[in-house]
């Protein structure tokens, strides 16, 4: 499947970052239904159709309408979702063998998370439309669509039932908790709301590296997503930051509150983006940009 998201702090390696790690909460959790028992229908269900052709050029099915980019694989379920922010990931399923599709439509349901092995909610779903031998799955967040599967029976490659678009948004918009539960540290803005892990995100360093006492921000949307570091105990190799991280600075004068909060830090950003200044009840930390890597 190809993944139109980045992860949390892409370049560099986290101890409970989003980049496979789909299979620990894997579909097979001791045969729990993704789907609601009893769900009642979506009170306004994606009225557009369960296929779509994605084109060049962002046109679909000959439309006049433009699409952005980031959607394209994605399909109708590109168009069912209704993210607040840009869309994070999915795009079209892999191919499987005879015997391998499922001989219902939730049992195809249970195959994307089998094969695919997404960092998704893996319960909660429910029918939201049905239309042929297609069908789509829809996980709601406050009554808006977060996660979009749609099932199809017996397409080219695909015997019997099995996802054939997917698409999500960004993990700060999924059930509460579970971005978090994932390593995720999601940020808030001056009003509360949660802030796209994909415009920012940090985390702690990975163990199996020695650097879960160091900590890794990332600010920015890609391509012009700058990483920063946090490095109190000097685990980190010294070539990796472009300077020394201080515990204890003077906010710069040209700084500019950011508004991002996460817990009691406050974010705060010179002109030159060098370094990310971060308020704490003790005092002001400067953490130097990244140069880059990370460890096998």
């Amino acid at each position: 499947m190809r993944r139109v998201g980045t992860g949390v702090l892409a370049g560099l390696v986290l101890a409970a970052g989003p980049v496979g790690c789909g299979a620990e909460d894997g579909a097979k959790d001791g045969g729990r239904s993704p789907v609601i028992e009893g769900s009642s229908p979506a009170p306004s269900p994606y009225p557009g159709p369960l296929w779509v052709a994605d084109r060049a050029k962002g046109r679909v099915d000959g439309s006049e309408t433009e699409h952005d980019p980031a959607t394209w694989g994605t399909g109708a379920a590109g168009r069912a979702v209704e993210c607040a922010a840009r869309l994070y990931g999915g795009g079209p399923s892999e191919p499987w063998s005879e015997g391998d599709g499922g001989g219902t439509p939730e049992e195809g349901l249970k195959l994307f998370f089998e094969i695919e092995q997404p960092d998704l909610p893996q319960s909660g779903y429910r029918v939201e439309r049905t239309e042929g031998e297609r069908v789509l799955y829809s996980l709601d967040v406050k009554g808006r669509t977060k996660v979009a599967v749609i099932v199809a029976k017996d397409r080219p490659n695909r015997p019997g039932w099995g996802p054939e678009t997917t698409a999500w948004c960004d993990p700060a918009e999924l059930p509460a908790g579970f971005a978090e539960s994932k390593g995720y540290e999601v940020w808030t803005d001056r009003d509360g709301r949660r802030v796209p892990v994909a415009e920012l995100s940090s985390g702690a360093g990975p163990e199996h590296c020695d650097w879960q006492k160091a900590h890794f921000l990332q600010v920015g949307a890609e391509p012009e997503r700058r990483s920063y570091g946090r490095d109190p105990d000097g685990v980190l190799p010294e070539e990796m930051l472009t300077s020394r991280y201080e515990a204890d600075v003077t906010m710069p004068g040209d700084a500019r509150d950011t508004g991002r909060r996460l817990n009691r830090w406050e974010l705060w950003m010179a002109a030159d983006d060098a370094k990310a200044y971060v308020r704490t009840p003790r005092g002001v930390e400067a953490w130097p940009a990244v140069r880059g890597g990370g460890c096998a």
